[in-house]
This record gives C-alpha cells, structure tokens and sequence, in this order.
C-alpha cells in the first residue's frame, strides 16, 4: 500500500497542487490536521479534496475544529473524518486523534488510546496519525528544545505501532526519526509517499 501523508497545508494551493500530483501514485491519502489558516475557506480547501477520486483520512490540527471538519469532510464519499476513530484498508489500520499541540501530555489521548487499542488487530499494519508530534524527537526539536507531546511519545514506545505520523511544528517538517522500531515523520504541507509492505 502507497500512502500519501501530508499536514500543516494551511490553505495553499502550491502546496495541495503538489499534493495532487503525488496522489496519482497512492492508495490513499492522509492528512494529520491544519489544513487551513483558522478554517478559512475549508469547504473548498477540502471539497478540492473531494475530487480527488482516492480515499482521504482527515483529523484536525490547531486550526480546526473537529465539529468543522466533521461536517465539511461528511459532505464528500471519499474523506473521512478520523478523529477518536480507527479507519482499517486491507492490512493496514490507521487510529486518529486530532487537535493539541500545545501540550506537554494529553490525558483525553490517553484515555482514548487504551480504549482504541483493545480494538487493534495485531496482525494488521498500525498507522497512528496526531496533530502533536511525539516529545524527544527530531519531530519536536526547536533550537535544541523539544515542544512535543509526552503521552505521544509513551503510546509509541509500550505499543504495537508501525508508523507515527504528526506534524504541528512547521520548523520539522519532512523530518523523520524513530522510537525503537517506529519509524516517525511529519511529511511537511507537500506531503510524503509512504510505503507499507
């Protein structure tokens, strides 16, 4: 399965252009949040989407509420919205959790990843797609400082995880890095073809 990965657009048409050319090579595309500027013009940021013809997982950012994206992403067949949602496409599972960034731990994360994970199948791929990046990594890093989440981190180091995908910090974007096996990336507002085998 090839995954397109993108977050932190922020509205701009050079950088869902980009986008678009890159998702003719995907299977399905994933969007880790802020994909507008304070949800300016997002009926049309994400109807834009809508006609992609590929099936999109969106979850909010900073920028977004989730009662908006909820309600412009159930307007189109082929995007849904993720938040607090698991989402499985042949053998790959992906969990959402939108929103934050901002926050050194999140106990509304962590109380809906113990619930999420009873729901896992083992056997399958795991995708973890967050707006906050996990804390001590290349993800978080600004002049030396790490701004990133604590309970992100955690949830990735005692699960089963494959791939971790975040974004918020415009300064890591493309950086990718890893906690133990999981390879972690934010694959920046052009977005990032990923394969999983």
């Amino acid at each position: 399965m090839k995954i397109l990965a993108f977050v932190d657009m922020h509205g701009s048409i050079k950088a869902f252009n980009e986008i678009k050319k890159k998702a003719k090579g995907a299977n399905i595309l994933v969007c880790a949040g802020d994909i507008s500027m304070f949800e300016n013009n997002i009926k049309s940021i994400i109807r834009k989407f809508g006609q992609l013809k590929k099936p999109v997982l969106m979850i909010h950012g900073n920028h977004e509420s989730p009662g908006t994206m909820k309600s412009v992403c159930s307007a189109h067949n082929n995007i849904l919205f993720i938040h607090k949602a698991l989402y499985t496409l042949g053998d790959v599972q992906f969990i959402g959790y939108g929103g934050g960034g901002f926050t050194v731990t999140d106990d509304g994360f962590e109380k809906f990843m113990k619930k999420a994970m009873k729901d896992i199948d083992k056997k399958k791929k795991v995708i973890l797609i967050t707006h906050a990046p996990p804390y001590g990594t290349n993800l978080d890093i600004i002049n030396s400082n790490h701004y990133g989440n604590k309970s992100v981190r955690n949830f990735i180091k005692l699960n089963k995880i494959d791939i971790a995908i975040s974004g918020h910090l415009h300064e890591c974007a493309c950086h990718t890095d890893k906690i133990n096996k999981v390879m972690l990336i934010n694959p920046g507002p052009k977005g990032k073809l990923i394969e999983v085998d």
